[in-house]
């Protein structure tokens, strides 16, 4: 039965509280002499501060101007930059290490916590595809501060009939669809154990020279109405161009990837796009680094690079992410050198930071302003100058409590 394929994603979920919240840090602390962009189309204030307390940033402002408490923890941002904290869109908490996330010591995972999402600055995070038993006590670990880490938002997954992909072990067994009220059945099902969000495989690879399994839009559209209606977003791992047509049929709202070796998005996918306003998440680093040639690692970038340039250049909102925990490439200065062949700067770092914090109605997040949450990045350098200083992360901040610093 279908409900048996559900343990590998909901089994236990009803344990875990989907609205955890971060303890916090009722401290304040003091963001002192930095450079602070509030958003990615603002100029830098100079020798800067920025005050938080309980979670929330209290006050913003030129050092001549605002008065640092006495109590406050102060950190030294001379010759740095203070940018909003990141989103990163699309993660996988799939990796050996997060077995038994809820009763395994809390070290070995901030350790991993911090070399694969906090040492890049990243405060919020998607993770689209995990196992619940064991994602779900990992973000109530987090969320306690037991172990640091960011926000996590997790959705879960459905396949097509057939559609095991050939990079996942094939003894795990994949919530499928062959009917659109299977499809319902499972969105629903994962909406009541509280899950964020609903992932749709509209384009399934099974192997080199296979031919791709798609989704009928029609069981894709059954899925979205379910997570709709309960007011949450639906992602797609589209694959191929018979993927997109589907995820623009059944009104799917962000397409986890772009699809590497097609060409660009047709004017007519284009338009669709723009009216329904469904959003992109690159991942371009990852075709980068396939274990292929380096001429066929090349032809891949160049079409992803040109689909995120049509999609962007139309007004589509681009949000960043890397698919890792699939890949263990964690380094994320690739995937913004590989943006910036076709967004500018300004545009990268708002796929960061506003894009996500306007698409998934965070309206607090996105910004270093008054009232806003208090995720933070300071970074070594200004990322307009450099986009790679992006990565050159010197302390990442999550509702005021630093949950990495460099050493």
């Amino acid at each position: 039965m279908i409900l048996n394929r559900l343990c590998v994603a909901v089994f236990g979920l009803s344990l875990v509280s989907a609205c955890s919240s971060l303890t916090a840090n009722a401290q304040t602390l003091a963001l002192v002499g930095g450079s602070v962009y509030a958003s990615p189309d603002a100029a830098p204030l100079s020798d800067a501060v920025v005050l938080t307390a309980n979670g929330v940033i209290t006050a913003v402002g030129s050092r001549s101007e605002l008065q640092i408490p006495s109590d406050a923890q102060v950190i030294d941002c001379a010759g740095k930059t203070v940018v909003a904290g990141f989103w990163n869109s699309h993660v996988h908490f799939s990796q050996a290490v997060w077995k038994n996330a809820g009763a395994a010591p809390a070290a070995p995972l901030a350790e991993h916590m911090q070399a694969m999402l906090t040492r890049w600055g990243f405060t919020t995070v998607w993770d689209l595809g995990s196992d619940g038993r064991d994602t779900l006590p990992l973000r109530r670990r987090v969320d306690s501060g037991e172990v640091p880490g960011p926000a996590i938002h997790t959705a879960g997954s459905i396949f097509p009939k057939d559609g095991h992909p050939a990079y996942l072990p094939a003894e795990i067994k994949l919530p499928e669809a062959s009917a659109p009220e299977e499809a319902a059945q499972l969105a629903r099902t994962y909406m009541g154990f509280g899950l964020d969000g609903v992932k749709l495989f509209t384009g399934s690879f099974k192997g080199t020279g296979k031919p791709v399994v798609n989704m009928d839009p029609g069981i894709a559209k059954a899925a979205v109405d379910v997570a709709h209606a309960a007011g949450k977003p639906v992602f797609a791992h589209p694959q191929n161009m018979a993927g997109v047509d589907a995820v623009i049929a059944a009104g799917v709202d962000i397409m986890a990837h772009t699809v590497p070796g097609e060409p660009v998005y047709s004017p007519e996918q284009i338009a669709r796009f723009k009216q329904q306003g469904i959003a992109l998440v690159p991942t371009l680093s990852l075709f980068a680094t396939l274990p292929v040639a380096p001429d066929i690692a090349t032809r891949l970038v160049a079409t992803t690079v040109a689909q995120v340039k049509a999609f962007s250049d139309n007004g589509g909102p681009v949000l960043f992410g890397t698919d890792v925990g699939f890949t263990t490439y964690y380094d994320t200065t690739l995937e913004y050198e590989l943006m910036h062949r076709a967004l500018s700067a300004r545009q990268i770092l708002a796929s960061l930071t506003t894009n996500p914090a306007q698409y998934f109605k965070a309206a607090k997040k996105g910004r270093v302003e008054n009232g806003f949450d208090a995720d933070v990045v300071v970074l070594d350098g200004d990322p307009i100058a450099d986009v790679t200083n992006l990565a050159k992360v010197a302390y990442t901040i999550r509702a005021g409590k630093v949950i990495y610093q460099k050493h």
